[in-house]
């Protein structure tokens, strides 16, 4: 019986929808009341500017450890400086503003006001009696009982915050010192051979003959002992050119061509064969190890203990195989102590590696059982033990402590019923066991850990909820005091409505698909507005934001008249492996069909929205996302604004194209090309591009554009002069609302030659 009510409750609903459709009138505005709508959106673009207060809470902690400042930014630009000590979590001004103000003013001969003072690096004394600080580039220090101040030379240090450490790109060349960890030796490039010579001077050594300039040797990386120096013979493939000019240089009067080296799919790599150069018996052996022939020298990881076998990665072209490689130096032999491999592919920028030398161990990052987490590797077996496991996402890890063998680390999808996309910060140790949450309210969560990680700041939101920010402490995750909750009194003042987080389901009928809604401030009920969808589909990572965002463009737009709408459809990164995988050799897809189903589950909701009347625009791979929306859905989407498409994979660059497009570049590169597919062009097109575009070479949507005139289609086109890789800035941003409101809102936008849209 319960089903039934549910049951029938969803069929009344859904007839309800269906017969409030259809009484309801298309949002048609005249002439004037689009120019009216255009006035009234830049009105509310400049009235919403600094009228959202107390969003985040930045520590500068104190040498004490448990006292830390913080400074917000008020209505009128007034400033006001707190100081909590987070034992307790009581909070108070930190200084008198008053009587700061008016010492300054007398110290300085200026007219400095109590709420307006802007003052950076303060510090406290161990007893809080004198306060330090800069301000105008200079540093004083305040008797906080008298309040008489004075100038003095320096700060002693600076404040402290917990910062994430920075991790080295594997597409970057390893190397050390020339000089050995001894100081013995130095180890340089001659004639494009290898010389090893005593740091204290003499003969050197000449280990290699056949350097030459088209293959010397290079890379040089000497052991911990200096005992051996692995070095290269590299075999250097130059890139190709691509090229575009720049019509409109000031003091110039033709164009000026522009160019730089830039590798695409399909070309060739530089390739490095490894040596290995044993010092003490002075000889040059060529390590029994696969010709590097994808990304550069690889950094070397020796032992603690057996100074003779060092470790590297190895990811293979095509992104479907990733090794770790142990090599003997003295035997010049090598051996695979990690090996995955995938029918997709293994997204590089993603392979998280941690070695613990003192240990042998290896903490690794992988989606290769479906989701991304957490492994424990032997790095001298070779085997692999989970730490963490489940049907969600290991976003990051932020740091290690391997005394107390526990990893503190970020990840989404954990959570029942919520949004699978906002972050939660955890901690775990080695072993998988002790797993502790330190955020649980539904919200992406931003945490910053005190010096010493007693105490920690979460700053959270959706775009749904205002900031929130909380100390607590991190022993337990216990409380402490919320520090602030953002004031957004006088934002709600301007009429703005905040968007709405809306989810239906997918392609499959099972997954979940994300994002966002933003309606008119002037929305009516009564009336079916057009959407028009942002679309940005790259699956290197998920975009729709997950938090509060005082004003966007999206809004901005919505406010002609639109329901403007966001999503992550299958194929970009964050969710299952699965999820992701919909993009592996086929990039067109960019998720429309997930997006559609979206869309059409936001009509069936609300009856203003109008899903026979889809708008989208995008930049970049959003461009080529638009483009191809027209092209392969045109009976969905009706107008589009491409933005520096990246139009054909084989244009784009080689390092973001193979990754998902896969190696070598096959027949399903020319099949899913906007450019092969230019014919099949039904609704309104827009091309934007930037003339002096380093990213996306300007010439993929040129040869888009020309593809579509040999086809005798009709569209729209803008080249911005100068401009590098964008949207078309402001001008493009004007251009694209008037597309809109011309083929969606069938009313010609503003003239403004001859109308002033800022009265």
């Amino acid at each position: 019986m319960k089903q039934l009510t549910v049951t029938t409750t969803l069929l009344l609903c859904l007839i309800h929808n269906i017969f409030a459709q259809q009484n309801l009138l298309q949002y048609q505005p005249t002439h004037a009341e689009i120019i009216s709508a255009y006035q009234q959106a830049a009105l509310m673009d400049s009235a919403v500017k600094n009228k959202v207060f107390k969003t985040s809470v930045r520590a500068n902690w104190q040498a004490d450890g448990k006292t830390f400042w913080y400074r917000n930014f008020l209505k009128d630009s007034a400033v006001e400086y707190l100081c909590v000590n987070a034992s307790n979590g009581h909070k108070q001004p930190a200084f008198d503003h008053s009587r700061m103000a008016a010492a300054l003013n007398t110290l300085t001969g200026k007219s400095l006001q109590p709420d307006h003072l802007l003052l950076s690096r303060i510090q406290f004394d161990k007893d809080a009696k004198k306060l330090s600080f800069e301000m105008d580039g200079k540093y004083y220090q305040c008797n906080l009982k008298t309040y008489q101040c004075a100038k003095i030379d320096s700060l002693a240090g600076t404040n402290r915050r917990e910062r994430s450490s920075f991790r080295r790109s594997r597409w970057w060349s390893f190397e050390t010192d020339s000089v050995s960890p001894d100081k013995r030796w130095a180890a340089y490039i001659k004639d494009n051979n290898v010389f090893v010579e005593p740091a204290a001077g003499g003969t050197p050594v000449q280990f290699t003959k056949d350097g030459t300039a088209d293959k010397p040797y290079g890379s040089l990386a000497w052991s911990p002992d200096s005992k051996y120096i692995v070095g290269y013979h590299i075999n250097l493939y130059k890139d190709s050119s691509v090229y575009y000019v720049l019509s409109s240089t000031p003091n110039t009067t033709r164009g000026q061509l522009r160019s730089h080296e830039y590798k695409q799919p399909g070309d060739p790599f530089t390739t490095y064969e490894m040596y290995v150069f044993n010092i003490a018996q002075q000889k040059t052996n060529r390590v029994n190890t696969e010709i590097l022939d994808f990304f550069e020298a690889p950094e070397l990881h020796w032992r603690k203990n057996d100074t003779s076998h060092f470790l590297y990665e190895k990811v293979d072209r095509g992104h479907q195989r990733f090794r770790i490689i142990e090599v003997d130096a003295q035997a010049a032999s090598a051996k695979t102590i990690l090996d995955e491999k995938t029918n997709t592919f293994i997204y590089e920028s993603r392979i998280f590696t941690e070695y613990l030398p003192e240990t042998n161990e290896i903490i690794w990052a992988t989606e290769k059982d479906g989701w991304r987490h957490l492994y424990l590797v032997n790095s001298l077996s070779g085997d692999v033990k989970p730490i963490t496991a489940g049907n969600w996402v290991v976003r990051n890890i932020d740091s290690i402590d391997t005394e107390k063998r526990e990893i503190w680390f970020r990840a989404s999808g954990m959570n029942e019923g919520e949004d699978p996309y906002n972050i939660h910060y955890y901690k775990i140790k080695f072993d998988g066991t002790g797993l502790v949450k330190y955020t649980s309210a539904n919200a992406n969560h931003d945490v910053v850990f005190s010096p010493g990680r007693k105490y920690y700041i979460d700053v959270y939101s959706r775009p749904d909820m205002p900031p929130v920010s909380e100390l607590h402490q991190t022993q337990d995750g216990k409380l402490i005091t919320q520090l602030e909750k953002a004031d957004l009194s006088a934002y709600f003042t301007t009429g703005i409505r905040l968007p709405e987080v809306f989810h239906a389901k997918g392609r499959d009928g099972v997954t979940d698909i994300w994002g966002i809604i933003c309606r008119p401030s002037h929305f009516d009920s009564s009336r079916k507005y057009p959407v028009i969808e942002n679309i940005y589909a790259g699956p290197q990572d998920s975009f729709v934001p997950k938090n509060f965002m005082s004003y966007s463009e999206m809004q901005s737009i919505a406010e002609l008249g639109f329901i403007v709408v966001q999503c992550d459809g299958m194929g970009t990164a964050n969710r299952s492996k699965a999820f992701h995988d919909v993009c592996w050799k086929n990039i067109a897809d960019a998720g429309l069909p997930d997006r559609i189903l979206w869309i059409k589950a936001v009509a069936a909701k609300y009856p203003y929205v109008d899903a026979t009347r889809v708008g989208i625009y995008g930049t970049s791979a959003g461009g080529q996302n638009t483009a191809g929306a027209l092209l392969f859905h045109p009976e969905f989407y009706k107008a589009g604004v491409a933005a520096c498409g990246c139009h054909d994979n084989r244009i784009d660059k080689q390092w973001w194209n193979e990754q998902w497009m896969g190696y070598p570049v096959g027949k399903h590169y020319d099949e899913q090309s906007n450019i092969t597919n230019a014919s099949k062009l039904k609704g309104n097109l827009f091309l934007i591009v930037a003339e002096g575009d380093t990213n996306v070479p300007p010439e993929s949507t040129y040869r888009f554009a020309d593809a579509l005139i040999k086809a005798k289609k009709d569209f729209d086109f803008l080249v911005v002069p100068g401009m590098n890789h964008s949207d078309g800035g402001p001008y493009g941003r004007m251009k694209k609302r008037d597309f809109f409101v011309k083929h969606l809102l069938n009313v010609d936008p503003p003239e403004r030659n001859s109308i002033d849209l800022t009265k």
